[in-house]
């Protein structure tokens, strides 16, 4: 198995289609360009942004073998294999280990209700099915059914099962994944924008944000680089404030302003908007 360090901003590329809803690989290419030449530390296919659920397989792959080839190994690609039956998810997850993908991205069963042992049960199958590394995806709100963070912990055991984006927005559960798999090496990524400074400062390792779709630059910025020790969230907004300030008096408008946005973000989760990411 490769061994893909799991961190920093991973945007869950969208996915462009023509008006006809066939994919528009010319478009897919230059978002994965943009992406990589701001900074991004790697590339998600098939996420909730990226509408993996509509694809059908052919559509998937193509999409998939089209961001791999196009990143060319600038960054690792993740891809979203999971899917309502254990069957189906092994299959996904053998055509994108077999097009390349480094991560797999695996969303719990949705629909049918679960245990934690069954949940335990289907992502052991998956691990055991496919030599690569395997990323859990808890979104309870999509899916209804919920990874419990002591299931988390047991699965973090296997060792191709090397970490959990938590998408369900309640703090105390991702805490709870950080807690339970501390000191192994197990990656705790938010899938919540909102609360990818939480996660950071708590020895997580990233997050995969949404807004990295619009403003690829700035929230690639926003890693674990800018956190330093004993720094508090109003210490890190004040300093990315003056670095911004000092950045904008040596930049045109153009280039580098403070937005509208900027000051709207700053008041909810402090993240420095560049104008020029949405002039790109």
């Amino acid at each position: 198995m490769n061994r893909i360090e799991i961190k920093g901003i991973i945007p869950p590329i969208i996915t462009p289609m023509h008006a006809d809803e066939s994919i528009n690989t010319a478009e897919l290419r230059r978002q994965v360009d943009r992406q990589i030449e701001n900074g991004v530390h790697a590339l998600f296919c098939f996420g909730t942004n990226g509408e993996g659920y509509i694809l059908d397989g052919r559509e998937k792959q193509l999409v998939l073998e089209t961001v791999i080839e196009q990143a060319n190994g600038r960054v690792p690609v993740y891809a979203g294999t999971g899917c309502v039956s254990t069957r189906e998810t092994i299959a996904q997850s053998r055509m994108a280990r077999d097009a390349g993908a480094d991560v797999l991205s695996i969303i719990t069963p949705s629909f049918a209700a679960a245990s934690q042992q069954e949940l335990y049960d289907h992502y052991r199958a998956v691990a055991e099915a496919v030599d690569i590394p395997i990323v859990l995806y808890n979104i309870p709100a999509r899916t209804g059914n919920a990874l419990a963070p002591e299931t988390v912990a047991s699965l973090s055991r296997i060792e191709n099962i090397v970490g959990a984006k938590d998408s369900s927005g309640n703090w105390d559960n991702m805490k709870a994944y950080l807690d339970g798999t501390r000191g192994s090496g197990f990656a705790v990524l938010s899938g919540n924008d909102g609360l990818i400074l939480d996660c950071l400062k708590n020895g997580g390792r990233g997050g995969v944000a949404g807004c990295a779709n619009v403003y690829p630059r700035t929230m690639a910025s926003v890693s674990y680089t800018h956190l330093r020790a004993h720094e508090t969230r109003h210490d890190l907004v004040c300093r990315l404030l003056l670095e911004k300030k000092k950045k904008v008096g040596r930049s045109s408008q153009r280039d580098t302003c403070l937005t509208s946005h900027y000051i709207l973000y700053l008041m909810t989760q402090i993240y420095l908007i560049n104008s020029n990411e949405l002039i790109q």
